[in-house]
This record gives structure tokens, sequence and C-alpha cells, in this order.
């Protein structure tokens, strides 16, 4: 792994064309912080590759980036519950075909499951919530890894929550999805440093109003937690040039004042 840097996400505001020439991957882009990170990677001149399940908000995705200056996006619907190996192919196949290479890929796709003790927890819905929020970011990024292995500075980020660094009770298997997503992100980081010009970092975006987080927080002010929208920007360093050379870490999109307290890693996969 790298060794600690000095380099802080958070710390950084992006240039207009930050992700000027970059092709980006995202999942979960059709709600919440996938959305908004889609949205705010076409502003700063990527282009972007919306992947969720919903075909219809992936369009309302799409045809918001293109009401602006942005250059055009393009839509891969999957289903990370359902899909085959064929279907991940497929999108990898797709994004050779069009692109040629992968600069960046935002595994932000999640269910939260149920809020619940180990001793109760229902085993489908354990098992569901493992397979997307893991499993399938696995299985996406094993294929896409020779796109992203042609990129001159490729960067592969993954949304983490606090309840994957310090665990809570009752988190079950959405926390323990997240601390295998930081296991995974350091193998993969270790294995790629060095040998290619991928980099591979997770970012704990924290309290976000998302419909996941509702579903968590019922009770909570909504008014009171951060839009997606204003915590874009780390996730552009981490996407961007900004970051290049830095690997294996885990960051923070805010100042967390209540360790463990957010829900807010992704919408779902939807």
């Amino acid at each position: 792994m790298s060794p600690t840097t000095a380099f802080d996400p958070r710390a950084y505001v992006p240039a207009p064309a930050e992700l000027a020439g970059r092709v980006v991957a995202i999942t979960g882009a059709s709600d919440g912080i996938g959305r908004a990170v889609a949205i705010a990677c076409a502003q700063h001149q990527a282009q972007v590759i919306l992947i969720g399940r919903n075909e219809k908000k992936l369009e309302e995705v799409h045809m918001t980036i293109a009401a602006t200056s942005a250059p055009e996006a393009t839509i891969a619907v999957l289903n990370l519950e359902t899909a085959l190996a064929r279907d991940y192919d497929a999108v990898a196949d797709a994004i050779e075909e069009r692109y040629g290479r992968l600069d960046g890929l935002l595994h932000n796709a999640a269910l939260l499951g149920t809020l619940t003790p180990i001793e109760h927890y229902d085993m489908a819905t354990w098992c569901r919530v493992l397979h997307v929020n893991v499993t399938a970011a696995f299985a996406l990024t094993q294929v896409l890894l020779p796109a992203l292995r042609k990129s001159a500075d490729a960067s592969v980020v993954f949304t983490a929550s606090s309840v994957g660094r310090h665990a809570r009770a009752y988190w079950g298997a959405y926390a323990v999805s997240k601390f295998a997503l930081e296991g995974l992100s350091q193998v993969l980081g270790d294995e790629l440093e060095g040998t290619s010009h991928v980099r591979v970092n997770t970012l704990n975006p924290g309290r976000a109003r998302t419909a996941m987080r509702r579903s968590a927080y019922p009770a909570e002010d909504i008014e009171t937690v951060p839009l997606p929208s204003s915590l874009t920007d780390p996730y552009i360093a981490l996407l961007g040039p900004a970051s290049h050379g830095v690997t294996g870490q885990a960051f923070d999109a805010q100042p967390l004042s209540r360790p463990g307290a957010d829900a807010s890693s992704a919408r779902s996969s939807s």
C-alpha cells in the first residue's frame, strides 16, 4: 500500500474541467449520492456511464446531464441483484467498444437490508445485501479491469460507511458488507500498485439526504442532513488527477459528528 499521505479529498476544490477527457462509470447512478456524483462528474467534463437497474430513472439523469454543456453520458442498465456473468460481460464489452478504456469506476450501489440483531437476521435478506453490496462490486470490477488497465491514470472508488469501519449493533449485513468493501479495496489496491496505473480507495460520504438514510433514521429531521450534491467534491478529487498515486486508503467526505451514524453510502442498486 502507499504510505500515508497528506492528501485529503475534503480540502480539494476541483477545477471546472477537472475530469475533461476522462471516462467514469458509476453504479447506483439513478438516485441519491450516485446521481449527484454522476451529474457533478459530467459538469466537470467527464464522459459518464450511468449504471443502474431503473432505466427510467437513469434516463432522467441522462436528460439532466444533456441539458448542460457537459459531454454526453451513456446508460448501462444492470440489475446487480439478478445479473448473470453475461450481463457483466455485456457492460464491459460496450464500454471497451465505445470508449476503449475506463478512467474511473465508482461503486456506489448498495442495499440497506434491515436493522436487526444478528440473532434474528433473515438469511435471505443477509444474502441479498452481501451479494449486491460486495459480490456484485467484485464481479463488475473484475470484468472492467482490462478497460481500467488501458487508462494512463485510472481510479476505483468504493463508497464506504462509518459502520463499515467501526461496527454498531443492529446494522447487520449492511455493516458487514461495508467492512468487506474496505478489505476488497485494500487487496485490490495492493495487487494493482506497481503493476498498473490503477489506484483503489474508499470514501465514506457521511450523513446525506438519501432514501436509504430516511429508511435508517425515519424520525430524523431531514432538513438537518446535507444534500448529496454538497458532498461531491471529494469524489471528484478521488476520481480525477488530484489523487494520482494515492491508493489503498480510506477517506471521509465530511467530518463525522456521530461515529457510525450514517447509512448514506448509496441509495440502492437502482
